[in-house]
């Protein structure tokens, strides 16, 4: 199918990676997109350690070699020192938009005060990648990914990603900048 998205979904974990414990949040996402998109799409699935090296290599790796048009992490979004996923995506991407990490700390605040230690960002890579950092836990997972969603889907309209569509009784979205066939 050529008008299938391929999506990225990168889980940024020691433990996890080493299989310490079960990927909970990569599992997340993938339930969540299966709800809010109605087009084709197919999941590119990784799970790698906190080290900045590999995940910048896993960003460009999907981009470049898989063709995602989008990109979705979660974890490694903290203060800690092990916490270096914005840092790989700063070094991937052309184009940082904060509003993405501005709006997920704004959601998440309603629930815990300490998410604004979060770090969450996105970035374009290439002028054809929409990268997303998630927080880690599937509890924000399930809460950030609906509120930046609808950006998700215009910003991959803006990018010349053609056919993507969703589920308007699951998710709302504003297209201002769709291009009609």
């Amino acid at each position: 199918m050529e008008n299938t998205l391929k999506i990225g979904i990168v889980t940024v974990s020691d433990r996890a990676s080493r299989g310490e414990y079960e990927d909970l949040g990569g599992p997340k996402i993938e339930a969540l997109l299966g709800r809010f998109l109605k087009s084709g799409w197919k999941a590119v699935r990784k799970v790698v350690p906190d080290d900045v090296d590999t995940v910048e290599s896993t960003l460009r790796g999907l981009a470049d070699t898989e063709g995602c048009q989008l990109i979705i992490t979660t974890g490694g979004t903290g203060p800690a020192p092990r916490d270096i996923t914005p840092d790989a995506t700063a070094r991937v991407c052309q184009k940082i938009l904060p509003g993405f990490g501005e709006l997920m700390r704004a959601i998440s605040y309603r629930k815990v005060p300490t998410a604004i230690l979060s770090r969450q960002t996105a970035g374009i890579y290439n002028n054809r990648t929409l990268v997303v950092n998630l927080p880690g836990k599937p509890s924000a997972i399930e809460d950030c990914l609906p509120a930046v969603f609808p950006a998700v889907v215009d910003c991959l309209d803006l990018l010349g990603c053609k056919g993507v569509e969703v589920d308007p009784q699951v998710i709302k979205v504003h297209r201002p900048h769709r291009k009609e066939e």
